[in-house]
């Protein structure tokens, strides 16, 4: 793999989570830009930057020991890929202080560095945050590769911050470059809520959360067909998002142990503040983690799930397969993960090679609904 390099340092990265043979590189040219035009600047060494939806650590790996660099990410797994690669280039695992997108940011910043995110809801929520963060004479510089920088990035940096300017594209990356002026406070429009007809619940969705504007169909298909009768069972929502599947399962099933788990830290705070307002104050465990990897192995008797099918932007299966591995290896002998999944997917075939047993539960003309018994 290809070294970052820029002139803050140059960097062996790694993606997370790791697989044999990685076809893809853990920064992309809009890390090299942003890092060049920092650069550009000059930053004095007290400079205050704030880093945010840095992917695997590129940008914070980078500017570690050369400025006061904090970094914030919804994704657990990027805020382990920063620790890890900043291991791989000789520095400690907490070089960098790391903020969760569920936490409040502390003080005020000369630059922010922004990688746009997939989802601009995410965005307007860390764009509306910074009012009050921003020292006199900041500067917002927001990058991405220009087939992923939609028009409305733009439009929300003026809306929150000031003015924008746009650079030149350099190897298919752009920056835009906000100068703050005097808003008036904005309010923030998350987390947005809807209600589910059947369990009738209220779901909170704060702004990073997948389908935040109401039920997504595989959910739909898949709520219908929770198991049932599940006595003192230890259960899992593995990817929970709101948290809707394991909410539901335990309303039905009072006497069962849940654990809530995400990746993204949003989800997991969705997640608690609707189990609460669901379930009051009954037991349960949520945490932001790499999927069931922390988890005791043979801990679990069912494991739910609704996988993703994309990481950042890149579509496939990986993630998918490697929640399989893990829910096999938390489940007891004879405990069963059950999913949903479009059928076009061919997710029988994958749980047939981790599992003894692999049956349909249920289908609709795109979903199917399956178990697998260990």
């Amino acid at each position: 793999m290809p070294l970052l390099e820029s002139p803050f340092a140059q960097l062996d990265l790694i993606r997370q989570p790791e697989q044999q043979n990685e076809p893809l590189q853990a920064f992309d040219a809009a890390d090299e830009y942003l890092l060049a035009h920092l650069a550009g600047q000059q930053p004095a060494a007290s400079t205050r930057v704030l880093v945010l939806n840095d992917s695997f650590g590129a940008l914070a790996a980078s500017l570690a020991g050369k400025v006061e660099v904090t970094s914030s990410s919804d994704s657990f797994l990027a805020l382990q890929a920063l620790g890890k690669n900043l291991v791989r280039n000789g520095l400690p695992f907490d070089a960098v202080p790391t903020v969760p997108a569920s936490e409040p940011w502390d003080g005020f910043f000369d630059r922010v560095l922004i990688k746009v995110p997939k989802t601009l809801a995410l965005l307007e929520e860390q764009l509306i945050r910074l009012q009050g963060h921003l020292a006199p004479g900041a500067q917002v510089i927001a990058a991405a590769m220009v087939k992923h920088l939609p028009r409305a990035a733009g439009d929300l940096l003026e809306r929150y911050i000031g003015p924008v300017m746009a650079s030149l594209a350099v190897k298919k990356a752009r920056l835009l470059i906000a100068t703050p002026e005097t808003k008036a406070p904005a309010v923030s429009p998350y987390p947005t809520r809807y209600w589910l007809d059947e369990p009738r619940i209220e779901l909170r969705n704060h702004a990073n959360v997948f389908c935040r504007e109401g039920l997504d169909i595989g959910t739909r298909a898949f709520l219908p067909h929770l198991p049932q009768n599940l006595g003192t069972a230890r259960v899992a929502d593995l990817g929970c998002g709101n948290g809707v599947l394991a909410i539901a399962s335990a309303l039905h099933n009072p006497e069962a142990h849940y654990t809530l788990v995400d990746e993204s830290y949003m989800a997991v705070q969705s997640a608690a503040e609707n189990w609460r307002a669901a379930l009051g104050e009954r037991d349960v465990t949520l945490r932001a983690a790499d999927g069931l990897a922390g988890q005791p192995a043979q801990s679990l008797d069912v494991v739910l799930c609704n996988p993703p099918f994309h990481q950042l932007q890149v579509v496939g299966d990986f993630l998918a397969w490697r929640m399989f591995q893990q829910a096999r290896e938390a489940l007891v002998v004879g405990g069963a993960l059950y999913i949903v999944g479009n059928r076009h997917l061919g997710y029988h075939s994958k749980l047939a090679r981790l599992f003894r047993g692999v049956e349909q539960v249920a289908a609709t003309p795109k979903f199917v609904i399956l178990k697998a018994r260990k």
